[in-house]
Formats: C-alpha cells, structure tokens, sequence
C-alpha cells in the first residue's frame, strides 16, 4: 500500500517537538502542505525549514497559544478563508501530574479550555471546508488512561476522557460527511512530557531517573520507550484515505503495555 497526501492540506497542532514534529515531516515527505501551529515562532520557524518540499508544497505556521482560545479562533477563523483543511492533528502537551485529590478546580479549568474548548473551536473552523471537499480527518493525541486511568495524573485522565468522549461525539455526527474522528493513544514516548513525568517520578520514589525509565519500561511487553515517529506514522494512516471507513476510535500506540482490550 502506497500512502500520498498529495494536494491535501494539513493543519497540525503542538508540531514543533515530539509526535507533532514527526507528524508534520511525514506528512510533508508524503505530499501534504503543512500548516504548523505552536506558541513558540522560532522553534515553528526551524520546524519549517524540516520539511520537505519535494512536491513543490507550501508549508506556513500559525503562532498560538492554546491558554487563550479567543486568540485560536481569530487566527484559525482567518486562515479558513483562504484554505481548506483536509486534516486536523488535535495535540497538546498535558496537564501537569498529580494526585486528582489535590489539585485545584482551576487545573481543571485550564486543561479544559487547552484541551476540549480549543479543540472545538479548530474542528468548527474546519468541519465546513471539510464537508465541502467530503473528505476530513481528524486525529485527536490523547494517552492510553482513556482505557486505563494512570496513577498520579489525575486532571490529565479526567480530561482526556472528555476528549475521547467528544471525539466519539463528533464521528457520529460527522462520519455521513466522509469526515473520520480518531483518537491515537500513545503509551510512554520518548519525549519532554515522558521526561518530565520520569523526573517526577524518581523524585516521589527516592530512585535515579535511569532506575525509573527502566521500570516504566519493564512494564510495557516491547520492554522499550516508543519513538515519536512510530506514533505519528498511526496517525498519518488514519489521515489517508486508505483509512476512509475507520471512524470513531481509540488506536493505542503503546507497545502492548495497555492491559484493557
């Protein structure tokens, strides 16, 4: 099977590092014009300048910040009008860990207008050139605690529930249209957030970091971290149209370490 996303637009959210990086690389190596969107221009800019352009594309970026929606949905309601949006990658980096008893309602807050609100006001400006085109894909990052909640990041598993509810909501109501809802789940990456949640870790446990990513690795059946790339080539399946009657689903990308079905 022969995956092009020729003449098909993408705009990929948190694609400055991480799964949102290699995302936007093999998307661009496959054909599509890259629309990056991240808070940091100078890391978008050096992203840009990654991504082939062997298919004479037009890459471009959008400078955002997810803790303030209304400054989203200016900027994303003004690059709808000139361009339609084949794919949307949803992604953005999670609410800080800690037990659910301890953290503030504001935690809640904030990680539901970074998560849940932004994600609809980007799949509002979208959806109708989506329609127009019948062809839409939406792929939502989330985390394998949809199916199994994971200790010590509670708001992050309350929100990522809502998000894999919301999903689920839009692929019934938007599957008639061609449009595709998915959700990848991906278990311990090698990025800053699997970093940053080791370091806690070690911390909490009185152990070295070495001796904590060595026990998170003993817990997944590949006894390795998954790369970023390994990730994004799910999503970018699930943003083909090879996967045009895939809707509405959690695809783990976890090495196996995910015990529900």
């Amino acid at each position: 099977m022969n995956i092009s996303l020729k003449n098909k637009n993408a705009l990929l959210c948190g694609s400055t590092a991480g799964i949102g990086k290699a995302t936007a690389e093999i998307m661009a190596k496959l054909g599509a014009n890259i629309t990056l969107v991240a808070r940091n221009e100078d890391k978008l800019k050096n992203t840009l300048a990654s991504l082939s352009q062997d298919d004479n594309q037009e890459h471009d970026y959008i400078v955002a910040d997810f803790s303030n929606p209304e400054e989203l949905r200016e900027k994303i309601n003004h690059k709808v009008e000139n361009k339609t949006y084949h794919i949307l990658l949803n992604n953005t980096g999670g609410p800080k860990g800690g037990a659910i008893y301890e953290a503030g309602t504001d935690e809640f807050d904030k990680a539901f207008q970074m998560h849940v609100i932004c994600n609809q006001i980007l799949a509002q400006a979208v959806v109708p050139g989506m329609k127009k085109a019948n062809y839409g894909r939406i792929i939502n990052i989330i985390s394998t605690s949809v199916k199994q909640p994971i200790d010590g990041l509670g708001v992050s598993n309350t929100i990522r529930g809502a998000v894999a509810s919301w999903s689920k909501t839009m692929a019934n109501e938007l599957g008639q249209f061609g449009i595709t809802v998915n959700n990848v789940l991906p278990g311990f990456t090698a990025t800053g957030r699997l970093d940053s949640i080791i370091t806690n870790k070690a911390k909490k446990n009185q152990k070295s970091e070495n001796e904590t990513a060595e026990m998170m690795k003993s817990l997944v059946p590949a006894k390795r971290f998954g790369q970023p790339k390994e990730v994004a080539q799910a999503v970018v399946f699930l943003s083909s149209e090879l996967a045009g009657y895939i809707n509405g689903i959690n695809l783990p990308v976890d090495g196996g370490r995910t015990k529900a079905l």
